[in-house]
């Protein structure tokens, strides 16, 4: 049985939405970050960089999103999220592009928000103004452009998911958590129409309702 490694405050809901939309049975060992919003040493001896999500299968132990995603849609999926030929390259694009392209970008975001609020209160009105030209010369436009990239493929998909099939596919599992990132900007302004009814789409669905019910459980 596969166990998912749970750090809290992490990524690891996505691979529980694949597991349970996939129909596989897992187990959930949960994880605290310590004083310092660090992984504790019980995850380092899984996982050197302290990292989640991570997965032990038997012998197999691995991290990094996409290779989980991919490593149990092919050992566990009986053929369910494998894209159609046509949908091949998108599904590959996204599943890459979600955490090499447009992640990185929004933790930019993230940081230059951070430092400020979280600095010595007679450095934070300086800081507050240099993070501010930062974040609206160089983060604000990569960002755009990205968002923009994503909007305008989800307006031309031939279906709801990134892949353009019935049903979601790694590029989907990777891709909701950068989204639902987006959303948490300036009350979701930076997005557009279609990128919030995707998401808004996979909130409905049972099994992302049950794996952020597991992810709350295991926080807890």
């Amino acid at each position: 049985m596969i166990t998912v490694h749970h750090l809290n405050k992490s990524r690891s809901q996505r691979v529980l939405w694949l597991l349970e939309e996939l129909g596989v049975d897992y187990t959930i060992k949960k994880y605290q970050r310590d004083a310092g919003d660090r992984a504790p040493k019980e995850l380092l001896e899984v996982n050197p960089l302290g990292k989640s999500p991570v997965i032990t299968d038997g012998d197999v132990v691995l991290a990094e999103s996409g290779a989980i995603i991919e490593y149990i849609i092919k050992q566990h999926g009986n053929g369910k999220g494998v894209p159609d030929e046509s949908g091949y390259l998108d599904n590959l694009y996204f599943l890459h592009y979600a955490e090499g392209s447009f992640m990185p970008t929004a933790v930019f975001k993230v940081i230059f928000s951070y430092i400020p609020k979280h600095s010595p209160w007679f450095l934070r009105p300086i800081l507050s103004l240099i993070f501010g030209q930062l974040d609206t010369r160089l983060v604000q436009p990569e960002l755009q452009r990205n968002i923009e990239l994503v909007e305008k493929h989800l307006e031309k998909s031939k279906s709801p998911w990134f892949a353009g099939g019935p049903e979601p596919t790694a590029a989907d599992y990777q891709m909701m958590f950068a989204l639902s990132v987006l959303l948490e900007f300036e009350n979701g302004a930076l997005a557009g129409p279609k990128l919030k009814a995707y998401v808004e789409m996979v909130k409905q669905r049972p099994a992302f309702k049950r794996a952020l019910e597991k992810v709350r459980e295991s926080s807890e």
